[in-house]
């Protein structure tokens, strides 16, 4: 697999011309996904190998699925299309602020509309950064509702579908957002949620958040009940929006980011799939002091363990990740 030199692309019309090179491309994904030199995935077994013709690789050891390529068990899995489609995707979904909905991918790509909504859904899932480590500091926690807005639906359509104040037609989204601490930026988690009960959002932040921690909330009732593993204060809205350091405007600063994506770029979303959209903004705004080129690199290193098929997309969604 050797490439001519060339040098990291930094912006996507580089990363077209770098990714041309089928060789430098399977180079790519080979050190992203075995950094440590390419391993069956049945067996784990390293002295493989390279069937440079069919441009797979053969275990030595006989059991079944012993000849593998660099798409087995990765989100690219099943998919005949080329990695250079799959890192040009990737690199426009993980550097386009406002996302790319599937009809601008498809375009850019040449691939139908229905192959670059999978395509686009395969790669929020790698987008997904699950973390044990918990929250600390200075937190906030709020709630927002994502739906079209009723002043602009036909009276037909605001009769059947509006049926009472609020957010109560509309799904809703929870978040919780580490201020900076020095020289780290802040971070956000985020998740479509069934109600915004008491039971979920306190749940949430006990699940995600170090006790002990300043905990900013605004003054819904849910909140009641932190007091005693949290130093907890709130702002009441219909009131002020800011008191000293007590506000919730760094994860509402993330709710009109999100909210702009979803109204601007992607226009109608299925709450059955709205978790992933919410990964996809969470993602790019925890990376966002990064390049483009470390985003990228970010995501293709996390595509191995996310086989995802059109079934289970369309049947079930995807499982929320925190």
């Amino acid at each position: 697999m050797e490439t001519k030199p060339l040098p990291q692309p930094k912006i996507l019309m580089e990363a077209v011309r770098y990714f041309a090179d089928a060789d430098r491309t399977l180079a790519t994904a080979v050190s992203l996904r075995w950094p440590d030199g390419v391993h069956c995935p049945t067996c784990g077994r390293t002295d493989v190998r390279f069937i440079s013709t069919r441009r797979i690789w053969e275990c030595k050891e006989k059991h079944a699925k012993r000849q593998f390529s660099a798409k087995v068990g990765t989100i690219f899995e099943d998919s005949a299309l080329p990695l250079d489609k799959w890192f040009v995707a990737i690199w426009a979904i993980a550097n386009c602020k406002n996302g790319i909905s599937s009809y601008e991918l498809a375009r850019a790509v040449g691939v139908t509309q229905k192959s670059a909504w999978f395509m686009n859904h395969r790669i929020r899932l790698a987008m997904a950064a699950g973390s044990f480590d918990k929250m600390s500091g200075v937190v906030e926690s709020d709630e927002t509702y994502v739906g079209g807005l009723a002043k602009n639906m036909h009276a037909k359509k605001h009769k059947e579908r509006i049926t009472g104040g609020g957010g109560s037609d509309k799904a809703a989204v929870m978040g919780i957002l580490e201020r900076s601490n020095g020289d780290l930026p802040s971070r956000v988690r985020a998740r479509s949620i069934k109600t915004a009960s008491a039971k979920i959002l306190q749940g949430a932040i006990r699940a995600n958040v170090e006790p002990g921690s300043q905990l900013m909330t605004d003054s819904h009732l849910s909140y009641r009940g932190l007091s005693l593993d949290y130093i907890h204060q709130h702002v009441n809205h219909a009131v002020e929006y800011v008191r000293d350091n007590v506000h919730t405007n760094g994860i509402e600063n993330f709710w009109s980011l999100l909210k702009r994506s979803v109204k601007g770029t992607y226009v109608s979303v299925d709450p059955l799939h709205l978790d992933r959209y919410v990964t996809e903004q969470v993602f790019r705004f925890n990376e966002r002091k990064d390049n483009d080129l470390g985003r990228f690199r970010s995501v293709l290193g996390s595509v191995a363990g996310r086989r995802l098929t059109y079934k289970d997309l369309t049947n079930h969604g995807l499982s929320p990740v925190w």
